[in-house]
């Protein structure tokens, strides 16, 4: 009888585990079912190119999991029961349900409001492709000397206002951010962003906490109001609900706990992996939740299921950071390299060069989703082993 094995979520860790699964395991042996509510794979770290009106190309999961053995299912998720091991998931003809043996659990996140009034009636997000689309249409609309004010002085902050005012340099385009700018960088990281910052002519509002979003403003905790025909939200993420409502180990925030094999801690038989775990990296540091994250954790789970289905020694590779890629609009990047548990260090790579470096990055991303063995033998293994976490499992925590 085939070992039914369930993957839920086609983001980077959901798609590359299931791509793995499939070069690992032989199809006499094993079914993998991929379930997603899109079609198309997404290119979530180009969101905010697709926001101010570039094009991004269509990558159809029928294409890139032809021939592999990967059943694609079109479906939002409606729920999990770990206990008796089913997932729901409804479609155009209806609610289905299906058993697994093996469930491996990607379904990401979404932006995350704060809980700041008014964020989620008057704010853009652009942590979705139809979050990114509205925005697109809407700052398509702006006149020229309109005011866009990006919340949020992070990663996917800084990518989103830099590419607003380099697209669009008719409008004021404004950043606010909780505490300095780029203040986790290096020096020299640091400089680099404030000179490409104010070449675009974007204003900085530097310590200023959010905390209420209207029509036409937002305003700050210091009593700041500042202007804003449109307002983009990019102050982080929150997990997907359904883990939450399940028997599962969970983190106050949703995360299933998983061990260093992204295994649950409380389910033997479910993964989880990408921004839907709670998996530790070096120095005994939760992994953040990135693209750079959700990569390897799909390697490691991929390969940890392989092993225990067939009998295999268990992978035992750490999982670290290297550096931080930051687009800067299309001409202007930053490379911050940083340690094993991601802080900065003194180097920092810039400029043009930074630019295409971090295109690599994406083009990369998205080919590993299609190829995702990276250098792997191909040859499948015969299941010859249930996949219980028993006493030999001695992977390590990564560190």
């Amino acid at each position: 009888m085939q070992h039914r094995i369930i993957v839920l979520g086609a983001g980077y860790s959901g798609a590359i585990a299931a791509g793995r699964l499939a070069k690992r395991l032989r199809r006499e042996d094993v079914t993998i079912t991929l379930v997603n509510a899109e079609p198309d794979f997404v290119e979530r770290v180009r969101m905010h190119q697709l926001a101010v009106g570039q094009n991004l190309e269509p990558r159809p999961f029928s294409e890139m999991f032809a021939g592999t053995g990967v059943e694609v299912r079109i479906a939002k998720v409606t729920g999990v029961d770990v206990d008796r091991r089913t997932v729901t998931s409804t479609d155009a003809n209806g609610a289905e349900e299906r058993e697994y043996d093996t469930l491996v659990y990607a379904l990401g996140s979404g932006w995350n409001d704060q809980g700041v009034p008014g964020s989620t009636e008057h704010a853009h997000e652009i942590a979705s492709r139809p979050g990114a689309l509205r925005l697109r249409e809407r700052l398509a609309g702006l006149d020229a000397g309109q005011r866009v004010v990006v919340v949020g002085g992070g990663l996917t902050g800084l990518e989103a206002a830099t590419e607003i005012a380099e697209a669009r340099p008719d409008l004021a385009v404004g950043l606010a951010a909780g505490g300095r700018l780029g203040d986790w960088l290096s020096p020299k990281g640091r400089r680099h962003v404030r000179k490409v910052v104010d070449g675009l002519g974007i204003t900085v509002h530097e310590q200023a906490t959010v905390t209420g979003v209207e029509a036409d403003r937002v305003v700050t905790a210091d009593g700041r109001s500042v202007p804003a025909a449109v307002t983009v939200w990019t102050t982080g993420f929150a997990v997907h609900p359904i883990a939450k409502a399940t028997t599962l180990e969970v983190t106050d925030r949703g995360q299933i706990v998983v061990d260093g094999t992204m295994c649950s801690v409380s389910h033997p038989d479910v993964y989880a992996i990408g921004d839907a775990a709670m998996a530790m990296g070096a120095g005994d540091k939760p992994l953040r939740m990135s693209c750079a994250s959700g990569t390897p954790m799909a390697w490691q789970a991929a390969d940890a299921i392989a092993a225990r289905l067939t009998g295999r020694k268990l992978p035992n590779t750490s999982l670290r950071y290297f550096n931080q890629c930051i687009s800067l609009g299309r001409k202007e990047g930053l490379i911050q390299y940083v340690t094993a548990d991601d802080r900065a260090v003194r180097a920092a790579l810039t400029g043009r060069l930074a630019a295409r470096y971090k295109e690599l990055v994406c083009k990369g991303a998205a080919w590993g989703v299609a190829n995702p063995t990276l250098g792997l033998p191909t040859r499948r293994r015969h299941v010859v082993a249930a996949p219980a976490r028993t006493a030999d499992t001695t992977i390590r925590t990564p560190a």
